[in-house]
């Protein structure tokens, strides 16, 4: 049998995962139509840029980055390594892979900080290409530069309009880990996502 505060510790359990979840699970809606058109803008980073530092890692800016995407993922990370970085990855979509016309046909996921998708319809029946959904999407490790930016990261839902302002890094601790971005939108695989060292984060 529960003791009475037993029970109201798990009430208080079981009312915390359930707005956990209802939040995990919120999906904002969008009409037809592409609301984030543009392409990722990537500059270059001026000779002898300052490095950035969290902790014991030293930052290393690989190239200037903004983007302004619709969420088709976010999930948390707490165990991993890159945690201590960058506690959530967004899978992000532009241009085509904006439009819900199109993302209505195209399963999403996110796992082991990686980003997957599939069709609902038979292989090929998807309303792009598949090089078109890989050139338009991709997955992201963000790294809040402060507490404002980390704030309004865990506060991002799937289908959220979200811009973004920073830097493409590379990360090097002291005991030889690194951890570096892509430097384009067209691979995939291993190596593919990018590092971003965000310094602005506005929903929209």
């Amino acid at each position: 049998m529960w003791s009475s505060p037993a029970r109201a510790s798990v009430a208080r359990m079981t009312f915390a995962l359930s707005i956990l979840l209802a939040v995990a699970g919120c999906d904002r809606r969008h009409p037809p139509g592409r609301i984030a058109p543009a392409t990722p803008l990537q500059t270059a980073v001026e000779p002898g840029v300052a490095h950035h530092a969290h902790g014991a890692y030293d930052i290393a800016p690989l190239a200037h980055f903004h983007i302004e995407a619709r969420v088709l993922s976010a999930t948390r990370y707490w165990t991993d390594r890159e945690s201590q970085l960058a506690p959530v990855d967004l899978a992000l979509g532009w241009g085509p892979m904006s439009d819900s016309s199109v993302l209505d046909h195209i399963s999403i996921g996110q796992m082991s900080r990686f980003y997957t998708w599939s069709e609902h319809d038979a292989p090929g029946h998807a309303p792009i290409e598949q090089d078109d959904i890989e050139a338009f999407s991709a997955n992201m490790h963000i790294i809040p530069a402060d507490d404002r930016v980390r704030a309004a990261l865990l506060r991002v839902h799937k289908g959220d309009l979200v811009t973004i302002d920073g830097d493409l890094v590379q990360v090097q601790a002291p005991d030889g880990w690194a951890w570096a971005s892509s430097l384009t939108r067209l691979d995939t695989g291993d190596g593919a996502c990018e590092v971003i060292w965000a310094e602005k984060l506005e929903i929209r």
